[in-house]
């Protein structure tokens, strides 16, 4: 079936995903499916693809409609459970469990995909909860999560748990040469770059700008000599996060008011009339929680980057330099290797550990990325 061309570096789960939806028997089919994995894995590639399946009649026709129409979101059988800010709100949660009651309509099953499951706060897992406790027969709940832990005992309970794995370079190149036609060499830097992280290495390989934003990333952190440049390279780093949360929401943001105002009936230029402002207004209030949770993710991406980075040098001093990641940087890397020692670059990397719990708990990103670049002062 053409729905798991597009996936790579997980043969284990799709076996196990590829006989549950061609078999009803209770040994290889659930109601409630759990895919976990690092960021970048595949989880979400894998879940459509298994509700793809899971939905088509079986029929080669059937296949490709459904594929179509699971890519685009909009087979009737399909409601997907995701959030553009920062928590997955509890009335998002209650209308999917009531659509779960639903028969299905034109396919075997209806599915429902929970993207970022662990997204929930408490008090929403135990909406979802009470779903899975008592499912109709024909209804298959696939959440997606980074690991069992970030979900409720009780939830795990109640689900049938399959890890990925972190695919290899070389997939994750091969992949982005064959489905994006991505030159090999870029395919291979970007692969590497992104730490097999399979949308990180596609927007690395697609996109110059991206790449650019990256390597001023390392180069800033590893030209900190003294307290005051680690608060300059802080603000940097955080102006670094902005364009780049910008360069993925102001597109988007654009075609979806242009979009809205075409559907009210508002022509380019014109004002918008009183009577319509409220909905305008809750546009933009979901895009500023939008622009909320991008920011994080990219101040969250930096600091993926710096930890790769620190530990290279880790790997220089240690006489690994085979392992290196950021192989561009090898004269930096041993620069940086030969100017401390391997405690101070634990100690680095265990200050970048603390600032992503820090921001994480809403702490201010200014002050937990000074804190945290105060540790990597090299002289």
């Amino acid at each position: 079936m053409a729905v798991w061309e597009n996936l790579t570096g997980q043969a284990e789960a799709i076996a196990i995903f590829r006989a549950a939806a061609e078999a009803d028997s209770s040994s290889s089919m659930t109601h409630a499916w759990l895919i976990t994995g690092p960021p970048g894995s595949g989880r979400s590639n894998l879940a459509y693809a298994f509700a793809a399946a899971l939905i088509c009649p079986g029929t080669p026709e059937g296949d490709r409609d459904a594929i179509r129409q699971v890519e685009a979101r909009t087979h009737p059988d399909l409601s997907v459970l995701t959030t553009d800010g920062v928590i997955i709100k509890m009335a998002t949660v209650k209308e999917a469990v009531a659509r779960s009651q639903y028969s299905p309509s034109v396919g075997r099953y209806r599915v429902i995909v929970v993207e970022d499951a662990d997204r929930m706060v408490e008090r929403t897992s135990n909406v979802l909860l009470k779903a899975l406790e008592e499912p109709p027969e024909r209804t298959v709940w696939i959440l997606c999560a980074p690991s069992e832990a970030d979900l409720l005992p009780t939830i795990r309970s109640r689900v049938r748990t399959v890890r990925l794995r972190v695919p290899s370079i070389g997939d994750v190149a091969d992949l982005l040469v064959e489905r994006d036609g991505v030159d090999p060499v870029i395919a291979e830097l970007s692969a590497r770059q992104a730490q097999s992280h399979i949308g990180m290495a596609r927007r690395l390989a697609t996109n110059p700008e991206a790449r650019l934003r990256r390597e001023e990333t390392l180069r800033t952190a590893l030209g900190i000599r003294s307290v005051s440049t680690a608060v300059n390279a802080a603000a940097r780093l955080l102006a670094i996060a902005g364009d780049d949360a910008k360069a993925i929401t102001i597109e988007r943001d654009a075609a979806e008011r242009a979009g809205v105002l075409r559907s009210l009936g508002v022509e380019p230029g014109q004002s918008v009339p009183t009577g319509l402002r409220s909905q305008i207004k809750a546009l933009e209030d979901d895009q500023k929680r939008r622009a909320t949770r991008s920011l994080r993710d990219g101040i969250d991406r930096i600091l993926v980057d710096l930890t790769s980075l620190y530990r290279d040098v880790m790997m220089v001093q240690l006489g690994r330099e085979k392992s290196v990641i950021n192989l561009e940087l090898a004269a930096e890397l041993h620069s940086a290797g030969a100017s401390s020692a391997p405690a101070a670059t634990v100690a680095t990397l265990d200050a970048i550990a603390l600032a992503r719990t820090r921001i994480q708990s809403n702490v201010a990103p200014a002050l937990a990325l000074e804190a945290m670049l105060v540790s990597a002062i090299r002289r």
